[in-house]
């Protein structure tokens, strides 16, 4: 497998339409193809004028619950699966339209993206990708979690989880970011919660359109939903997929490995600020031909 060495955009505009998963609010969204360098941006077609909002990383403006970017008091939320699935398969250039502030959650998973890409189609561009090339390590640990950027050859995580909880424990799990990789090993793993917190969060108005049908949740010694894990690490590889998307705000691919411990949206988003800022660390460059990846590449564990 090889990592693309020119930008990429979809083949034709494709669309879909569900419901937030905090919001409960019904959406309607749709991809449509960009030009070269145009990165990706969010369009609120609710609102007078369209605003567009750029999926990066100082366009955050929340990390409670979800990844939310915002501009000008709007804001576009829960952005972490559908950048997972740009960002897996190695698409730069997107024009995303919806209808109200919440991206759908679909089955809690980055699958029904990633497939709404495919189906459209990938289309190369005349425009070089330019890569974010490690020279030195980049790290960040506070609380006992933990986020290190690595120089390597292709762009590779390795995300690691603690819960004191029966059915997660500790995982582990590897992969490099390559686009059949990405769609067979971690796209569809769902998000997931504890029964305890849903019912919490739904109390005080969160997570109203949560349900068995759009995330893994577990009691106290059970998955209550009835298909049961998708992997046997689900939790794991979800949470890498989160790191991917949350990852691609930096708004350029990475040749490095990143390793995160017992990381989170919001500890994800200050390591993003770190690296950003330690720019001796870093150089950032387009590639002459392409980068080689191992053919399989995923690999999972308990540590």
């Amino acid at each position: 497998m090889t990592l693309p060495i020119y930008q990429r955009t979809l083949a034709k505009a494709v669309s879909c339409s569900g419901i937030g998963l905090h919001s409960g609010k019904a959406v309607h969204l749709t991809l449509k193809p960009a030009a070269p360098n145009h990165g990706i941006k969010f369009i609120r077609r609710d609102l007078p004028d369209n605003p567009a909002i750029s999926a990066r990383f100082n366009c955050v403006v929340d990390t409670s619950l979800a990844t939310v970017i915002g501009s000008d008091g709007v804001i576009v939320s829960t952005i972490e699966h559908l950048m997972a699935g740009f960002a897996g398969l190695s698409i730069d250039n997107v024009v995303v339209e919806l209808d109200s502030y919440e991206v759908p959650v679909m089955d809690g998973s980055a699958g029904p993206f990633t497939r709404m890409i495919l189906e459209a189609g990938i289309r190369e561009l005349d425009a070089p990708r330019h890569f974010f090339v490690l020279k030195e390590p980049i790290e960040l640990e506070e609380d006992g979690k933990f986020v290190g950027a690595y120089p390597a050859a292709t762009f590779k995580i390795t995300c690691n989880i603690d819960f004191e909880h029966p059915l997660i424990g500790s995982q582990s799990c590897t992969i490099e970011v390559v686009d059949h990789e990405f769609e067979r090993e971690i796209s569809s793993a769902r998000t997931f919660g504890f029964l305890h917190e849903v019912e919490y969060m739904k109390r005080y108005g969160f997570a109203r359109g949560g349900s068995l049908d759009n995330a893994v949740v577990i009691d106290e010694k059970n998955v209550l939903n009835d298909e049961g894990l998708r992997y046997q690490d689900e939790f794991v590889r979800h949470k890498l997929l989160d790191c991917i998307g949350d990852f691609s705000l930096l708004g350029m691919p990475i040749l490095g490995h990143i390793v995160t411990r017992k990381s989170g949206h919001a500890f994800n988003h200050a390591f993003l600020k770190r690296f950003f800022n330690e720019k001796a660390s870093w150089q950032t460059q387009t590639l002459q031909e392409p980068a080689t990846v191992p053919s399989k590449t995923v690999k999972s564990l308990a540590i």
